[in-house]
């Protein structure tokens, strides 16, 4: 009887987890919708992002702490992290272009997503009308043992299969982001020649207060012959020198 009694209690959800099940899985809701739905691919990887993370917390709340850490570190804290700076870095063009470039693409995402929702749905059914157990047994040798164990035993094949198609996507984003280079590329000194020619300075503008009495942004740095530089201090700003000297209208410098 304790045993029935024992069993019973861990079969039932507390309070919290099912208000945490409900907050939490709207918002992961929100965030599934958000990345196929933004028009920004930024956006649509924040929205993954928050995705992921409350995956991660799913995770640890049914005693998955491994799988929990993994999703965090690994998939949001580095593979997304990896995925902005690429599109930060590259650029992603806002109009998109409605011509399929492979025929049948859009027909065959939609079968492939219809069968993916009935997977899903008769996985979920299976577990309701069946019953689960739980981590307990699973975990009886610790998480890392029981998922290794599950990983290379029983989920094999769709271990593998996961693995090709994390291949096969890389393979894919390095062609989508690879750019042909239709121009000579130009070299050290013609950049340099282009840089200084509208009038660029070689070096970096000396900052405020370098050299001088009074460490102020107002306050116009000194140069080498100790008198001030204008280019010093922005112009937005009423300019105060050391002494309260005048300044000249060019760098200190000669130059006018």
């Amino acid at each position: 009887m304790t045993t029935l009694l024992a069993a019973d209690a861990l079969s039932r959800t507390s309070t919290g987890e099912a208000v945490t099940f409900w907050l939490l899985g709207t918002l992961a809701l929100i965030g599934a919708l958000g990345v196929v739905m933004a028009a920004n691919a930024v956006y649509s990887a924040m929205f993954l992002a928050v995705t992921m993370i409350i995956l991660a917390v799913f995770y640890m709340i049914q005693d998955a702490l491994f799988l929990g850490v993994v999703q965090i570190v690994v998939y949001t804290g580095a593979v997304m992290m990896l995925f902005l700076f690429v599109l930060m870095l590259i650029g992603v063009d806002s109009a998109e272009s409605l011509v399929e470039t492979l025929r049948g693409q859009r027909v065959a995402a939609v079968v492939v997503g219809l069968g993916f929702g009935i997977v899903l749905i008769t996985t979920i059914g299976r577990v309701t009308t069946g019953g689960f157990a739980g981590l307990t047994q699973a975990n009886s040798g610790g998480n890392v043992e029981g998922l290794a164990t599950l990983i290379f035993s029983r989920y094999l094949w769709a271990f593998e299969l996961t693995s090709a198609l994390l291949i096969t996507a890389a393979l894919g984003a390095m062609l989508l982001a690879h750019r042909e280079r239709f121009e000579r590329r130009k070299t050290q000194r013609e950049l340099s020649i282009e840089r200084f020619r509208p009038g660029g300075h070689p070096t970096p503008m000396p900052g405020p207060g370098v050299y001088a009495r009074h460490n102020a942004v107002d306050t116009a740095a000194l140069l080498p012959d100790g008198s001030y530089s204008r280019l010093s201090v922005p112009e937005v700003l009423e300019l105060r020198t050391a002494e309260g000297l005048e300044v000249p209208s060019g760098n200190g410098s000669g130059e006018r």
